[in-house]
């Protein structure tokens, strides 16, 4: 295909090919595996790991097969995906334009924790919390939301690393990413409680109840 013929992409700009990415309100652009690119980076896969658990409720839902006990935790997950859109941005803004951030649209609120808190005590009450480590795989849907766990621990722990290099600005990012964590953790045993499944214990030694 020559250049009069050759069709321009509407996603594919051409501008990362030199292997850097920009940043949101302008800004310098930055080697797309900086410190802060990873981090921004982990953030998209848990959005897209947690899109796993939300199919799996909605194929669940199209057979009539979804406990509902569990009928309200997809609303419940594509909040928690918008909320990470925010502290993409978050992550993505450059730091001399932190003026320019909207909270809860591209910075990352006290309120948005406290949400997360809220969901975290509301999950905590109605399932049996086991007494060990336990072996994700009991149920997809489970497994999904274990997978978007320790993505999202992979994000907390690159954004604790950036903020040990360089100037990163909120007190909110990280305490966020911590508790959405401890969150997932609770609702992949309320999925698997759900179905009436019972966690696998970590120990070879151990025995179910």
């Amino acid at each position: 295909m020559d250049e009069k013929t050759e069709r321009k992409s509407a996603v594919a700009t051409r501008r990362g090919d030199d292997g850097t990415t920009g940043l949101l309100f302008g800004g310098e652009r930055i080697w797309k595996d900086d410190a802060r690119a990873e981090a921004f980076g982990d953030v998209d896969e848990a959005v897209a790991a947690l899109g796993l658990a939300r199919a799996e409720l909605s194929l669940r839902t199209q057979y009539g097969a979804l406990p509902s006990n569990l009928a309200q935790l997809s609303e419940m997950i594509l909040r928690l995906q918008r909320e990470l859109f925010v502290v993409g941005a978050d992550l993505a803004t450059a730091p001399g334009s932190r003026d320019r951030q909207k909270p809860g649209e591209t910075r990352v609120t006290a309120e948005m924790v406290a949400g997360l808190d809220a969901s975290l005590s509301q999950a905590e009450s109605a399932v049996v919390m086991p007494r060990e480590f336990v072996v994700p795989g009991e149920s997809r849907l489970s497994a999904a939301l274990e997978m978007a766990r320790t993505i999202v621990r992979r994000a907390e722990r690159r954004a604790v690393a950036l903020r040990r290099a360089e100037p990163v600005d909120g007190d909110h990012l990280i305490p966020y990413l911590n508790r959405l964590a401890d969150l997932l953790w609770v609702l992949a045993r309320a999925a698997e409680q759900a179905e009436a499944r019972t966690s696998v214990p970590s120990r070879f030694d151990s025995r179910r109840d």
